[in-house]
């Protein structure tokens, strides 16, 4: 469980870290903490799994990956878990959600799969048919993007 202090790091850290030999020492003073304070924390909650990685954050259109496909499968209930975890396994599936079907729309897991190329992402989503035996799907590639936004606390 995070505490305030907890907070006041994410969301410091959550506009990125300090570009500077020494980082961690740097917020830590911003924030009025020992550094020793702010690693403990960090690693801490690591551990809990309240953030997954401390990473750069790239822009990846603007490094020419511009292939994205939100693939909706159609997945049996009694293997929705299974399936979901090697969907998710693949490097290239950055999003791997189940979600509630509808009557005229029987989809049930969503993954979002990125690449530099249409073909890029094609040969990614028969591989998870081959692995899944899944069949029923539809792919959606993204034409435009509006916003694409981390989540701020």
């Amino acid at each position: 469980m995070t505490d305030a202090t907890d907070l006041r790091i994410l969301k410091r850290l959550q506009h990125g870290l300090p570009l500077t030999s020494t980082p961690y020492a740097d917020v830590a003073r911003e924030l009025g903490l020992r550094e020793s304070v702010v690693r403990a924390r960090l690693k801490k909650m690591l551990k809990a799994g309240a953030i997954r990685r401390i990473a750069a954050s790239i822009a990846h259109r603007k490094v020419g990956i511009t292939a994205n496909a939100m693939c909706a499968w159609r997945v049996p209930e009694e293997r929705v878990e299974a399936v979901g975890a090697i969907m998710a396994s693949f490097p290239q599936v950055t999003h791997c959600y189940q979600r509630p079907t509808r009557p005229r729309w029987p989809y049930n897991v969503f993954t979002m799969i990125h690449g530099y190329r249409d073909a890029e992402c094609e040969a990614v989503i028969r591989q998870i048919r081959r692995v899944t035996r899944v069949k029923d799907y539809v792919v959606l590639y993204s034409q435009r993007e509006f916003k694409k936004e981390s989540i701020r606390l």
